[in-house]
């Protein structure tokens, strides 16, 4: 057997994606280990056991057993997990630039694994690598506290390699976040994976957790299906019936049930959710059609709409005018009113603007008091005055800037556009984490994305597993149509990409704070010192160290005026 010698652990960057194959490069000492109070502090452990020579043959050990301990005064503090590869057999899209860590198929560091009990593999010749999160509450006081990591083998207790870090805990608190986000939240997706009925008790608590996962990484608004969500559905099919409001139609008048919709707001109210977002009430991409409502009619559980009904329709208009009306009223009561956004169609073209106005002309009065945003890149489009709080993707928010639109909100789908932030499986780390500070920059009131756990194919033509089908039947890039796994227990499993976003968060967070003790304009002296360019949503550094730069700016600037 080698002798301890032969195995080492390195402390890595969480902006690395680090492979079995490859031994991690990146820098991260630490300096690097500020953290605010209220923040989660990431960074990543790799361990390998080295080749040794024996009687002049190279030897590498098999796999066997570990145990990772960490030892630490913040030891509750401290959550270690494994970071598990994951297939990408379509990692890029058609159209893509250079800023991939590959674009050919292949495993890549993404799932993020609970680690029971401590037990890790050790592999000869091969770097595993565990992702560290130091979560640090108000309550912990300033100063420096050590973390010691030690591997040692399962059944002998052996020590095989160890770490030690120092984190320096800043006496200042990372505040509220302001940008409202959200990531779209499928239910029905929940409901199919784990062979559920919708909205039994079991469904209410696979939700329940998923929403802890949103809130815990700073989504703090979440897609509410009134009905089943029109979106990313083929013309002719259906998505698995979600809908949280109980219709009946009896000898032609309309009752609605709103138990559900309460228990959803009180759950999601309880969790600590912000904003609500109501599912659109047209199709997507040019409110043709009316979304799938099923029903009891004369007592008969059946399909009320969908496909077949124009969205322009007498049977629609009176349906929705009836609903809007007393769902309204629901609202007020929730005491949501005020926090709750509608949708009439997700990405309209020009083509179909006279559609998209007769669609909300049939209920716009009836929410003259509510707030509509709806994802629109066509800045012809937005000129008309059809949407007066557009959500444009990235690449097309140059057009939007230009109109000094208060209030502004983005998303980005796929690869985000040749150049652009986005967070897919192939792309460097550092491409995902930029968009914080992008956002900070031009601020920017809110983000939206359409996957936070998509487990269709494209159109929902079937389900999908997604730890191995990555790209929902090669439609998306890997990475794009969810942030979380489904758990076995009913519990999402995290990824590298919602991790280093949730980073980018958190540094547009702690932009904000140094702000509040100095400028706008100071601030972004410093995000820009000695680049040759501004930042822009298509213009910004590459290189991950940029960002670890600004970050021990930005901290030590903080720890400076406390």
């Amino acid at each position: 057997m080698p002798n301890m010698q032969n195995f080492k652990m390195k402390l890595v960057s969480p902006l690395e994606k680090v492979f079995l194959d490859q031994e991690p490069k990146s820098a991260f000492t630490n300096d690097d280990m500020m953290v605010l109070k209220n923040e989660t502090l990431s960074f990543q452990l790799s361990y390998t056991c080295e080749p040794i020579f024996l009687d002049g043959q190279e030897w590498a050990k098999d796999c066997e057993f570990g145990i990772i301990n960490a030892n630490s005064p913040i030891k509750d503090k401290v959550h270690v997990r494994r970071v598990a590869m994951i297939p990408a057999l379509y990692p890029v899209q058609v159209v893509y630039d250079d800023d991939y860590i590959s674009t050919k198929p292949g495993l890549f560091p993404d799932l993020l694994e609970e680690i029971v009990d401590g037990n890790v593999e050790v592999m000869g010749n091969k770097w595993i690598t565990l992702w560290v999160d130091v979560a640090v509450d108000e309550t912990l006081p300033a100063g420096d506290y050590d973390i010691s990591f030690t591997l040692t083998e399962k059944f002998s207790g052996d020590e095989l390699c160890a770490l030690n870090v120092t984190i320096q805990v800043l006496d200042a608190v990372l505040p509220p976040q302001k940008l409202i986000h959200t990531e779209w939240f499928h239910a029905d997706c929940l409901a199919d994976f784990y062979n559920v009925e919708v909205f039994s008790d079991r469904h209410w608590d696979i939700i329940g957790n998923f929403i802890d996962a949103c809130v815990k990484y700073d989504i703090n608004m979440i897609l509410t299906p009134l009905f089943t969500p029109a979106l990313d559905t083929g013309i002719g099919l259906e998505r698995t019936t979600c809908q949280l409001i109980d219709v009946t139609l009896k000898n032609g008048k309309y009752t609605f049930g709103f138990d559900k919709l309460h228990k959803w707001v009180s759950m999601c109210r309880e969790k600590g959710v912000k904003y609500y977002e109501m599912t659109h009430l047209y199709s997507q991409w040019g409110a043709r059609f009316a979304p799938k409502v099923m029903a009891t009619v004369d007592g008969t559980y059946k399909k009320l709409f969908g496909w077949e009904t124009s969205a322009t329709s007498d049977e629609y208009k009176t349906f929705l005018r009836t609903f809007l009306s007393e769902l309204t009223t629901q609202l007020e009561q929730l005491g949501i009113a005020d926090v709750t956004y509608f949708h009439i169609s997700d990405e309209p073209s020009l083509s179909q603007l006279d559609d998209f106005r007769s669609a909300k002309t049939q209920i716009e009065d009836l929410l003259q008091d509510y707030k509509f945003i709806d994802a629109l890149s066509n800045i012809d489009f937005y000129k008309t005055g059809a949407v007066q709080k557009p959500v444009p993707g990235t690449e097309h928010v140059k057009d939007f800037l230009d109109e000094n639109i208060d209030g502004l909100w983005v998303y980005y789908c796929g690869g985000g556009g040749i150049g652009y932030s986005s967070r897919l499986m192939a792309m460097p780390s550092a491409r995902n984490r930029i968009l914080g500070t992008q956002l900070y920059k031009f601020d920017i009131e809110g983000f939206l994305h359409w996957g936070f756990n998509f487990y269709n194919s494209q159109c929902s033509v079937r389900q999908i597993n997604p730890f191995y089908e990555t790209s929902s039947g090669y439609a998306f890039a890997s990475g794009d149509a969810y942030l979380v796994y489904p758990g076995r227990d009913g519990k999402p499993l995290g990824s590298i990409r919602l991790m280093v976003f949730f980073h980018g968060l958190q540094d547009l967070r702690a932009l904000c704070l140094l702000e509040s003790l100095t400028s706008k304009e100071y601030v972004m002296g410093i995000v820009e010192e000695g680049l040759d360019v501004p930042i822009e949503f298509n213009v910004y550094p590459k290189e991950p160290e940029y960002l670890l730069q600004l970050r021990r700016k930005i901290y030590n600037e903080i720890k400076n005026r406390h």
